[in-house]
């Protein structure tokens, strides 16, 4: 095992290192001077003269006066460091100005995932386990119409719903705009604007992984070892939640590698529509504006954690199914 993880943190390493250097090569054959969209808002109030000088002190600032191979090893020791430059759109270290909205991106994810699961894991067993019955028809309807309608449709019969025939909660928004208190205070203010976002968010995913949890259910409950379990004298129990349930867990994995991923990258749907200031806001944003320092590191960030999210996926198969061996 030890053998193996050593070996797959190589693999990160160097994928890593090859990614970067096409991302790099990437961002700098983009059409655009770094420099020139740094003091773009301030042309108009200065002098040819007083322009050129600081846009001379950019182009020194940022580094675009070296050799492109120094610029790229510079950006990568700076990257590893944990310096990811400057943002040219919110004039601060790229740094500091995704601290907010990362915050608030894993918030809104990991209080999603709790509901999610609780739910989808449960119910989907049990429509396996009723299979044909009324209960699992019943459930099969109401998934479907979170399956099949588009995010931004649920998301506006949500708000017309929750905001507007019933104003229970508000539109859209982080915080009430200028409200001080305690840190208790604060939070659950925020949790009462999450609430919408939220909802829309469990109510969209529940549709999904529920029939697919029932999908790899059906399937495992119909191998020869859940016969053979029964016919030992085993309680249904014992054979749905010890046999039949782990082997279940072998795809299931995969689709949680994803959510995994997902608990820092944001939806760009939700925090558009809520106005909610989170990461697929940022990331939209900043490739928009042409602010590159941004989009390198979060595209950087994401690859990594994609890289560390495969490798705890084969772990966990590993540890699910004893017939995996990571030799």
């Amino acid at each position: 095992m030890l053998k193996y993880v050593l070996k797959r943190l190589g693999y990160i390493v160097v994928v890593f290192l090859i990614a970067s250097v096409l991302l790099f090569t990437l961002y700098k054959s983009v059409p655009g001077d770094p420099a020139r969209l740094m003091l773009e808002g301030n042309k108009a109030s200065m002098k040819p003269a007083e322009y050129e000088a600081r846009y001379q002190d950019a182009v020194k600032k940022l580094g675009l006066d070296k050799p492109v191979i120094v610029q790229y090893f510079t950006w990568l020791f700076n990257t590893l460091r944990g310096d990811f430059g400057y943002s040219l759109t919110y004039k601060m270290p790229v740094k500091q100005m995704i601290g907010v909205p990362m915050k608030n991106t894993i918030m809104l994810n990991v209080w999603s995932l709790i509901p999610v699961f609780a739910i989808t894991l449960p119910l989907g067993i049990a429509t396996a386990v009723r299979r044909g019955t009324r209960f699992d028809s019943s459930v099969q309807v109401i998934t479907i119409i979170g399956y099949s309608l588009p995010f931004f449709v649920i998301a506006l019969l949500f708000i017309f719903l929750f905001a507007v025939k019933m104003p229970i909660f508000p539109i859209s928004g982080v915080q009430t705009p200028g409200l001080r208190g305690t840190p208790l205070k604060m939070f659950f203010n925020k949790m009462y604007h999450m609430a919408l976002p939220l909802l829309v968010m469990v109510f969209t995913s529940l549709g999904g992984l529920t029939r697919y949890v029932r999908a790899t259910m059906i399937e495992a409950l119909r191998m020869d070892y859940i016969r053979t379990a029964r016919a030992k004298g085993l309680t249904e129990k014992v054979v749905i939640y010890s046999h039949a349930f782990r082997n279940a867990l072998i795809p299931f994995i995969t689709i949680m590698t994803g959510w995994f991923i997902s608990i820092f990258s944001g939806s760009v749907v939700i925090e558009r529509t809520f106005l909610w200031n989170g990461m697929g806001k940022v990331i939209i944003d900043a490739l928009n504006q042409q602010d590159f320092a941004v989009s390198l590191a979060l595209v950087m960030f994401y690859l990594v954690l994609s890289l560390i999210g495969n490798l705890l996926m084969d772990l966990s198969y590993g540890l699910a199914d004893p017939r995996v061996k990571l030799d």
